[in-house]
Formats: structure tokens, C-alpha cells, sequence
């Protein structure tokens, strides 16, 4: 899956949030958390952009 990220390590990096925050059914502001906290570290600073964040939001959407 393709979240916007700028390199599939991102990409793959925003999956397995995905996948916990669908394991652990957590809300979608819970996930954006973790999103914050991946954009902290050295390159992954695009994880808060809009386009990762709508992505997100929508798998999570179609997972619900």
C-alpha cells in the first residue's frame, strides 16, 4: 500500500501503524499519534503531511 510517503521503508513504516492501530482498534486521532511520533524520526518528517494522513484515515475507514 502506498500512504504518500516518500520511500517504500515510509511506506511500509505507516503499514505496520495501520496494523496496530487495526489490531487494537484504536481511533483514528490514536493512530495520528503514532504518526507524530514516526514524523519525529530522521527520515520519516512527511508522516504528518495531509496526503498520509487522509490515506491513513481511509484505510482505516474501509478496515472499520
Amino acid at each position: 500500500m502506498t500512504y504518500g510517503m516518500f520511500t517504500e521503508e515510509g511506506n511500509q513504516a505507516v503499514q505496520r501503524i495501520v496494523d496496530y492501530a487495526t489490531g487494537k482498534l484504536l481511533s483514528f486521532e490514536e493512530t495520528d499519534g503514532l504518526l507524530k511520533m514516526l514524523a519525529n524520526k530522521a527520515g520519516f518528517e512527511e508522516a504528518t503531511d495531509t496526503e498520509v494522513r487522509e490515506s491513513v484515515y481511509l484505510t482505516l475507514q474501509e478496515i472499520a
